[in-house]
């Protein structure tokens, strides 16, 4: 097979057969559960030819190939005596360890709303400057309104989140809101000032709580709900499970208002009289342990943060500390954590900044401008994966700087005031309630230190020259790409958009494989309607059997790819129905897939979905700007090299 010798290395290099619980494969790449990660040889992995590159997601391993996938996995299976799509050993661990299901709990809660919290805690950071500059009156209508626009969803944060737990936890997202809004309640909040408490529970201890009402004779611990983050995700946990019970033992007939009816009655109580208390004292706990350690040693602390956060953002640890950010902003009214990483983005420019200058490689000034800008606003992804990794030393220096950083804002008491942007868009959030101070300022002497520190370590010792013949993602990608499809004549093409929907930048979309390019060039569009429309003539030339990505050869040639939605290949199947098959031919225009919308979300998957050009080394790419579209409206224009 034409494979073979690829399959085999791939399998030596992730520790060997006997290291291989199972192995699957999706649409670009193959995906391994492995006994023990720490036997596979990523670094070979990556720089091998036929391999894009490597990612470690949901206690997978995944080997991106490209199109070809398909036949690598064919050779995999064979090569390895595996069975096709059934685990190699049972107790495989499906679910993964504990603590990568910690992680992608965490990740799948929080990342819908990442972005509307980032804009919201913008408009407040610079609200607050505008007051601290004397441009406006914090007694004044226009910065009250201001004001409203950026606390409005940190106040009703349960309620989102009520939203985004239960979608994440299978149950039905509305009934999360509506536990939500209960914990909210204005009359419910307003109680403790309207009079004095009936008695008081936990006397004398730092659990000492009034108590100002009972339910059915059983006292109530009324907490101020707004703003917190722990209480609903523990509520949506058990509603879920609530709610899938009254579903297995209610009839069909009455279902439908019944199982949501005795899921709130129970839980929302539940809630109010055990798991909200508990939660609650279980946030100031947390916030008061993260200010600790970092009161024992701000230095240390930013050194650490400033130093590994791109590595833990590189293997989704960094999930695992939003949330303790946002509860000490809750909890404590401030936040030093997520300043501590401030630097980061600015020491890994001014890196990117040197290899644009340095290099002689013409793709790689070609990636490191809109890679520079990126990390200048906090979007990191795309200079480290597609220059800072490839080339190592640009990488290693960007760590060194960022602990400095890190360390700096340390010494200046540099402290997040509200959950800010990304990039320079952060730096209104260090502005104190007092005003504009050393902590603000350090931030800003801190950054400028990384950038040009980093600049200088990486044009002076970067070794750029001496590697620049190592293949960035980009390369590796075309690399791949050729041995996919050899180079054929192609001429001038214009996509449609497949769906009525979003146009998003593909460097927005959470997939580290698309978001670099390696697999592509192009755009993701968020479907509003689960239909997906041929956005060209030609040939299916993939289709994976849980339909949920297709590829077509278009009669220009031009090779498209279009997955629907992140990791939905997991669904196996469900929610999608195809009406072609690989091989057929299709006319621009044409229905080639159904998908159910609130079913794919339901279950907890994201519909934004890349629509890219595999043999894009062929064309120059023009895609639209983010957009509302409908099926059939230009998405990208292609002009033959």
């Amino acid at each position: 097979m034409k494979y073979n010798q690829l399959a085999k290395d791939i399998i030596t290099n992730v520790g060997g057969q006997e290291n291989v619980n199972s192995v699957v494969h999706c649409i670009t790449r193959l995906r391994f559960k492995l006994k023990d990660e720490s036997k596979a040889n990523t670094d070979v992995l990556k720089n091998m030819d036929g391999v894009v590159t490597v990612m470690k997601s949901g206690g997978q391993y995944q080997v991106v190939i490209g199109n070809h996938v398909s036949d690598v996995y064919k050779a995999v299976l064979a090569e390895g005596g595996f069975e096709a799509a059934k685990p190699v050993d049972e107790d495989g661990g499906e679910k993964g360890s504990l603590f990568n299901r910690f992680i992608d709990l965490i990740s799948g809660i929080f990342t819908p709303i990442l972005g509307v919290l980032a804009a919201s805690g913008m408009i407040k950071g610079f609200n607050a400057l505008f007051v601290a500059l004397g441009w406006l009156d914090n007694t004044g209508g226009t910065y009250q309104i201001l004001n409203a626009i950026g606390d409005g969803l940190f106040y009703f944060l349960p309620i989102i989140l009520g939203y985004t737990a239960m979608k994440k936890f299978g149950g039905t997202p509305f009934l999360g809101m509506v536990i939500a809004m209960a914990l909210v309640y204005p009359a419910l909040e307003g109680i403790p000032n309207a009079g004095d408490p009936l008695y008081t529970l936990f006397t004398g201890t730092m659990f000492e709580s009034p108590v100002y009402i009972e339910f059915f004779g059983i006292p109530v611990i009324l907490m101020t709900y707004s703003m917190s983050v722990i209480p609903i995700i523990i509520s949506a946990f058990f509603a879920a499970k609530l709610e899938k019970f009254f579903a297995r033992v209610i009839p069909s007939v009455v279902r439908m208002f019944l199982v949501p009816m005795f899921t709130l009655l129970i839980i929302i109580p539940l809630t109010f009289i055990i798991i909200g208390p508990i939660a609650t004292w279980a946030s100031q706990l947390l916030g008061q342990a993260t200010i600790w350690v970092y009161d024992l040693s701000p230095v240390i602390a930013g050194t650490f943060l400033g130093g590994f956060w791109l590595v833990f953002v590189m293997f989704g640890l960094h999930w695992g500390l939003v949330p303790i950010a946002l509860n000490n902003f809750t909890s404590q009214g401030y936040d030093p954590i997520l300043a501590l990483i401030f630097v980061h983005s600015f020491a890994l420019a001014g890196a990117i900044l040197a290899v644009w200058l340095k290099s002689s490689n013409q793709k790689t000034k070609t990636l490191s401008a809109p890679a520079f800008i990126s990390a200048i606003f906090g979007v990191t992804e795309p200079g480290m994966y597609g220059i800072a990794l490839p080339l190592k030393r640009p990488f290693i220096f960007t760590l060194i700087t960022s602990a400095l950083g890190g360390a700096m804002l340390g010494v200046f008491g540099t402290t997040g005031y509200e959950m800010g942007g990304l990039g320079v868009f952060q730096l209104p959030s260090f502005i104190s309630p007092e005003g504009i101070d050393m902590g603000i300022i350090g931030a800003i002497i801190a950054a400028a230190v990384g950038m040009v520190l980093a600049f200088v370590l990486t044009y002076f010792f970067g070794g750029i020259r001496k590697v620049e013949g190592t293949a960035s993602q980009e390369e590796a990608s075309q690399k791949v790409a050729g041995a996919n499809h050899p180079e054929q004549n192609v001429n001038n093409e214009v996509i449609v958009s497949p769906f009525n929907g979003q146009v998003r930048k593909l460097e927005e979309i959470g997939d580290t494989a698309f978001k670099s390019g390696a697999l592509g060039k192009g755009v993701a569009v968020e479907p509003s309607e689960g239909k997906l429309y041929a956005p060209v003539s030609g040939t299916v030339s993939a289709l994976f059997p849980s339909n949920h990505a297709i590829g077509i050869t278009s009669d220009e040639g031009a090779e498209i790819l279009i997955h629907i939605g992140m990791d939905t290949v997991q669904l196996n199947g469900k929610y999608f129905t195809t009406h072609t098959a690989q091989g057929s031919r299709v006319e621009r225009g044409q229905l080639l897939i159904e998908f159910d919308v609130n079913g794919i979300e339901e279950a907890g998957f994201v519909l934004t979905t890349p629509v890219v050009v595999t043999n894009h080394d062929q064309f120059e790419i023009s895609a639209i700007n983010e957009q509302e579209v409908k099926s059939q409206d230009l998405l990208i224009e292609l002009r033959a090299k």
